[in-house]
């Protein structure tokens, strides 16, 4: 199976910070082919103080539901696991280490909106997002309304994506665009459609069938005869009953763009793929599975005080070459308010659809 190469350098990780360089792998008609381990070469490893947030199981969760963030949790034993809200210790954010001489920097929004939020995060950058939920009114209640914010200093922030469940569609579908007033897919703003099956397991992300590599303004887009395909994500039951997680995205090349995958037909899907195995130019991610902590009497994982509250939906996605790494990472801080960080490969249209299929996953 050919796995994607990510760049090493100047990377902030969750456990420890390191001073790496680039490795080298196998290349193939200009594509980077091979994800490998960060590895450090002659410089001291600075550690990262960090909290550790714990897992607490509750014996009373049911299955997963959209409103399941909202249960409360009390410890248990590993023996008595079926779903696992996270309930992360409150602890300072100390996600970004400003004691290394390459630090990893807060992203910004480069260009125009709708250039940014299609294209992967820079190198040595970590993008800090918020998902607020609008459920007032009967139909919202439903079928909410999802509001993506970048984060910035002092409180403030800048409005990225919204998305919500397509009415008249028999299964999952939202829309997403880059207009909070305008979710119709025949707008100006649409920006891709998040599609699941019927079991509510498999999603898959298009884009709106232009390019936007011919010009900032929207008017000067070309259309494209196929969609791209921008992202997958499979849900199955893991061990100890936790939501097992698996993200596949369309590969990178040597200069850090996305690779197009424009399926012709169901075989080309990414979804298909990844079943088949076969995996040429594509990149698969997972979700972190929680440790027992005898101490705590819990299961924990380190969100690096960026989740504050229980839910069975948080998690942290990662490259098998490198656990440290945290790709995405997403978790609830209040009723309606989830932060949603997201870092190279990803970008910001791909991350929230991620985020999407999270609230939207059902399993049996």
């Amino acid at each position: 199976m050919i796995k994607q190469k990510r760049q090493s350098y100047g990377m902030v990780q969750a456990s420890d910070v390191t001073q790496v360089r680039g490795t080298s792998g196998k290349e193939r008609n200009g594509l980077v082919t091979r994800f490998t381990p960060t590895q450090a070469r002659g410089r001291e490893l600075r550690e990262v103080s960090s909290q550790v947030e714990t897992l607490r199981l509750s014996a009373d969760d049911g299955p997963d539901v959209e409103d399941e963030e909202s249960t409360p949790v009390a410890p248990t034993t590993p023996d008595n696991v079926l779903t696992a809200p996270i309930a992360p210790f409150t602890g300072p954010v100390n996600f970004i280490n400003s004691n290394s001489n390459e630090r990893e920097l807060e992203g910004d929004v480069k260009g125009s909106l709708e250039t940014f939020i299609l294209k992967p995060g820079s190198l040595r950058f970590h993008y800090k997002c918020r998902i607020t939920r609008d459920r007032k009114g009967m139909d919202r209640r439903l079928n909410p309304a999802y509001f993506l914010h970048l984060e910035k200093d002092h409180g403030k922030k800048v409005f990225l994506l919204a998305g919500r469940k397509h009415k008249k569609s028999a299964t999952s579908s939202y829309l997403i665009s880059t207009d909070p007033t305008d979710l119709s897919q025949g707008g100006q703003s649409f920006v891709g459609k998040l599609c699941s099956n019927i079991l509510k397991n498999r999603f898959k992300m298009y884009d709106h069938c232009y390019s936007h590599r011919l010009g900032e303004a929207k008017e000067g887009w070309k259309r494209n005869f196929q969609q791209q395909e921008l992202s997958a994500v499979a849900y199955e039951r893991g061990d100890l009953g936790f939501r097992k997680m698996t993200v596949i995205l369309p590969g990178m090349t040597l200069d850090h763009k996305r690779v197009e995958i424009c399926p012709r037909d169901y075989n080309e899907s990414l979804l298909e793929r990844w079943r088949c195995k076969t995996m040429d130019d594509l990149i698969e991610l997972h979700n972190k599975t929680p440790m027992w902590n005898d101490d705590t009497q819990s299961y924990v994982l380190n969100f690096h005080g960026r989740v504050t509250q229980a839910s069975t939906k948080n998690f942290q996605i990662f490259h098998e070459s490198d656990p440290e790494y945290i790709v995405m990472q997403f978790g609830r801080v209040a009723e309606d308010v989830f932060t949603m960080d997201y870092r190279y490969p990803l970008c910001a249209v791909q991350a929230f659809a991620i985020a999407l299929s999270n609230f939207d996953c059902k399993l049996a």
